[in-house]
């Protein structure tokens, strides 16, 4: 486990971005745990995820002109990292854009706020890809604005597969950022995933490795 991967999962259990319990999400899965990226709501949270994106940035060696983030979560994201990576290398400048939910009818107009990305290589930053219906949306949107998507930084990547039905399909199953790089040919790179997790909670004494067994049992069920 790196060095970042154990500040990241410790930073989350700290501020309740991760929790553990029994939580149903968005597909109808009972899940033995819950990130919610929403909870890095202070200065000092928000500076230690954004660092740990932004030394997660570097790590992949991906090259970008521009980092985006998707409204909402994903605006204070690009901020913050773009903040962090200044810090890290002063060389040079870190722009950053993101989208409005509505376009702005009034004033400069338009769905995009920040620096221009036409013709530039976008970074996108966010949370997490669950069905990977929002990545698609952010593409598309870059896309018509004449940006070059050509990776996605997350939080987690959960492992496991993405559309409950995907087995019926001729496709094997597969998760969400596998299908995202299946279907576009582009990077996804998670701070940490749920391996990393697990390998973190069977070597801690804390009171989370009660979930333990929960979780590697959910993972056997939902692993692609």
């Amino acid at each position: 486990m790196l060095a970042t991967e154990k500040e990241f999962i410790e930073a989350a259990i700290e501020h309740k971005v991760l929790s553990f319990g029994s939580f149903t999400l968005k597909s109808g899965r009972q899940s033995p745990y819950f990130f919610n990226a929403g909870n890095f709501n202070t200065g000092q949270s928000l500076a230690t995820i954004c660092r740990l994106y932004a030394k997660t940035v570097l790590d992949s060696g991906i090259e970008f002109d521009v980092i985006f983030g998707p409204a909402y979560k994903g605006i204070p994201l690009a901020a913050g990292v773009s903040i962090a990576l200044s810090q890290l290398d002063p060389s040079r400048p870190f722009a950053f854009a993101y989208d409005r939910k509505e376009a702005k009818t009034h004033g400069e107009g338009g769905s995009l706020v920040g620096s221009p990305i036409a013709g530039k290589r976008i970074l996108l930053i966010d949370d997490v890809i669950t069905a990977g219906t929002a990545i698609s949306n952010s593409f598309r949107l870059i896309s018509e604005a004449g940006g070059i998507p050509v990776g996605v930084v997350v939080a987690i990547d959960r492992q496991e597969i993405a559309n409950p039905d995907s087995a019926a399909d001729s496709a094997p199953p597969a998760s969400a950022i596998q299908q995202v790089f299946s279907k576009y040919g582009i990077p996804v790179f998670p701070i940490v995933k749920l391996d990393t997790i697990i390998e973190y909670l069977a070597s801690t004494d804390s009171e989370y490795k009660a979930f333990l067994p929960e979780i590697k049992t959910y993972r056997q069920k939902y692993a692609c």
